[in-house]
């Protein structure tokens, strides 16, 4: 089942896993299929700080003093998020929360909205085998698509398969010492969140090392089983 503008309520899910793991493809496949928009807390506190919005100048403030953003402004950030009509759907979260007492936050703004978080999508991977997969991405410098030196080439070779850019780039972090850093972090940071979701029932850990299409359909039959839920609610 498709989400549709009759759905009872849009769907919001959180998206779960260390970098590398294809948290990006996955969110943009979702996008395009099932009309949902991903919200990474990087990209609406750049948004909210271009557009001068009250919470984007409070966000710029704190970071002209090289404090970290609050946690209220970035609520307040997601609210504003939230009340644009594109997100009538549903939408991804990446990002945030980070902390169980975000988690917490969170579940208030969105009790107060009459929504829930659906399902928090845990993208379960090894790590090792991520230090691979990691170190060997490179994207378009022109539209950003990804692809990987082992797994994902451009189809003719020096030339984007989106935009047939000639440009290519590497993160300068994307090297095997800085990703098991980054790996520890995430799993550390990560861990109480998986058991403030699978505590309500809310946790969904998808496989994250097969084929792009593999961990696509697993994220398609969860998004149906979710609209046949809120039909039969």
């Amino acid at each position: 089942m498709s989400l549709d503008t009759a759905d009872p309520h849009p769907v919001t899910l959180i998206l779960l896993g260390p970098p590398g793991a294809g948290k990006g493809t996955q969110a943009r496949m979702l996008e395009q299929k099932h009309g949902l928009v991903q919200l990474s807390t990087g990209d609406l506190l750049r948004g909210a700080v271009a557009a001068r919005t009250a919470a984007g100048l409070a966000a710029q403030e704190a970071m002209d003093r090289g404090e970290l953003v609050s946690d209220r402004i970035v609520l307040d950030i997601l609210t504003d998020r939230l009340n644009q009509p594109d997100t009538r759907h549903g939408v991804i979260l990446d990002g945030f929360p980070r902390t169980e007492a975000q988690a917490e936050a969170l579940d208030r703004l969105l009790e107060a909205r009459g929504r829930r978080i659906d399902a928090a999508i845990s993208l379960k991977v090894d790590d090792e085998a991520m230090v691979e997969r990691v170190s060997g991405r490179f994207t378009c410098a022109s539209c950003g698509e990804g692809y990987h030196d082992s797994f994902k080439q451009p189809a003719r070779f020096g030339i984007c398969d989106v935009c047939e850019g000639t440009a290519f780039k590497r993160r300068a972090d994307d090297n095997a010492e800085t990703v098991r850093t980054r790996l520890s972090a995430y799993h550390a940071e990560t861990a109480p969140l998986i058991d403030y979701y699978a505590a309500r029932g809310a946790l969904t850990e998808i496989p994250a090392m097969g084929e792009i299409g593999e961990i696509a359909a697993a994220l398609d039959a969860l998004i149906e089983r979710l609209g046949e839920a809120q039909v039969s609610a």
